[in-house]
């Protein structure tokens, strides 16, 4: 068979919308890409900002926890100093006042 004009022409059509039907697929490709790296970078502040937060409640859950049990120990002890020396002063220990 020997090309014609029509074979030709219909052969340029068909060349000329797989180049766009490409470049379609081409531009598409790169907004996945771009979504994609969207997404990459969004998922990954997201999971610093769980661990840093994560982090922060294990360092100052475990600061809190030393230093309310420090404030109980002074508080104890404190409390037993002071009886203690009410009670060598002399003075009653319940609020009671003698007069």
């Amino acid at each position: 068979m020997s090309p014609t004009v029509a074979s030709a022409g219909s052969n340029f059509v068909n060349s000329i919308v797989a180049i766009f039907s490409s470049l379609v697929h081409s531009v598409l490709a790169v907004f996945e890409a771009i979504f994609a790296l969207g997404k990459g970078i969004i998922s990954a502040v997201i999971q610093i900002v769980q661990e840093v937060v994560s982090l922060g409640v294990q360092v100052c859950g475990g600061v809190i926890h030393f230093v309310t049990a420090n404030f109980f120990v002074l508080l104890v002890l404190g409390g037993g100093y002071y009886l203690y020396t009410q009670k060598q002063q002399g003075r009653p220990l319940t609020g009671k006042r003698l007069q």
